[in-house]
């Protein structure tokens, strides 16, 4: 592969999610961060590498699209809804930009919202331009990856997905999980609307339907449901839990066909402690008319898993076709991470998952 002339990139949304991967887009060294875009009135003005240190010196930090600097790629985290992000998107793509999101309703946007899909593809194709939506859930654990493991087989009838997400590690996404509420406040707030669980269940169901050729004749989604309180205090550096109040919530999705359930997936979102009730890792399970092909691995931290996901796309997306994209859209190369610099002492210091 030739060398490519690193892309200017744009930060959209500079929460916990949104700086990680500015940060891990400079410390990989295949973009250079230029620019970012964020509504705080906090954050107006300030140097971006103060921020982000290795970032464009003395870029500050603006409040619009419309005053962030010329760039390649746009990397999008702000809210999860589709209907949320279109108006950034577009004024991106009429800015000359690729647009990379996390929007988990922008991962196979196509599903349920076919006027929105539809807009920003139809404004992308004109321009000449990719969007993308990614992610680690839509983007890879629940449909990506098991799309990818059926390769492994043939004639599939069933993809079984058990999740444990380690959730710490974000932001101000954490208050749609209801985490830190007492029991009553989170029935209430789930009554409400305030909680809702996971964004992107749709998504990912209908993604790996459509890479097996299943006709989906429903998508059911549970309420989000409270599986484990507080035993004892527990906090993150975004949020502090008392005794008694939710600390991992379970939710779960299913795709059917013909009455039966072809897709089964079920995560639980938590701010985990040793001790706690759950497997300590994930688990995907391929049925098919020839084999069964099961795939473990050690708990997967939801927000690195993000980050890095991101952080992976964002140098390929200027080289990608125009058009909406999802991520089995991508060749696999444009997915992947990449290797570590070795020394002579170099050893793994990341989590390790089995086959």
């Amino acid at each position: 592969m030739t060398d490519r002339i690193p892309p200017r990139v744009v930060l959209v949304g500079l929460g916990a999610v949104g700086r990680a991967v500015g940060a891990r887009v400079i410390a990989d060294g295949r973009a250079r961060v230029i620019g970012a875009v964020d509504r705080a009135p906090a954050l107006a003005g300030v140097p971006l590498d103060d921020l982000l240190p290795g970032a464009a010196p003395e870029a500050p930090v603006v409040t619009s699209i419309a005053e962030a600097p010329d760039a390649d790629v746009a990397f999008v985290a702000t809210t999860s809804h589709i209907a949320g992000v279109e108006p950034a998107i577009l004024e991106l793509l009429d800015r000359g930009m690729h647009v990379v999101s996390i929007a988990e309703e922008l991962g196979y946007g196509h599903y349920d919202h076919q006027t929105i899909a539809a807009r920003i593809d139809e404004r992308a194709t004109a321009r000449g331009l990719t969007v993308l939506g990614t992610g680690c859930n839509p983007g890879i654990l629940l449909d990506t990856l098991p799309l990818l493991l059926t390769g492994l087989t043939s004639e599939v009838t069933r993809v079984t997905v058990r999740r444990t997400a380690e959730m710490s590690g974000y932001g101000g996404i954490l208050a749609k999980f209801g985490f830190g509420l007492d029991e009553q406040a989170f029935a209430r707030a789930r009554t409400g609307g305030e909680v809702i669980g996971h964004v992107g269940f749709r998504e990912s169901v209908a993604a790996l339907a459509a890479g097996l050729g299943w006709q989906l004749e429903e998508i059911e989604v549970d309420d989000p449901a409270a599986a484990l309180l507080a035993p004892a205090p527990r906090a993150t550096s975004h949020l502090t839990l008392d005794t008694d109040s939710v600390v991992v919530v379970r939710h779960a999705a299913r795709g059917l066909v013909g009455g039966d359930v072809v897709i089964d997936a079920v995560i639980d979102f938590g701010i985990f402690e040793e001790g706690d009730p759950f497997p300590e890792g994930d688990r995907w399970l391929i049925e098919s008319e020839a084999r069964t092909i099961e795939f473990a691995s050690s708990r997967i931290d939801s927000s690195g898993a993000t980050v890095s996901v991101a952080a992976n796309v964002i140098p390929s997306a200027a080289h990608l076709p125009p058009g909406l994209l999802t991520m089995a859209d991508l060749p696999v190369q444009t997915i992947a991470g990449r290797a570590a610099p070795r020394t002579a002492t170099h050893t793994s210091k990341g989590a390790t998952h089995h086959v």
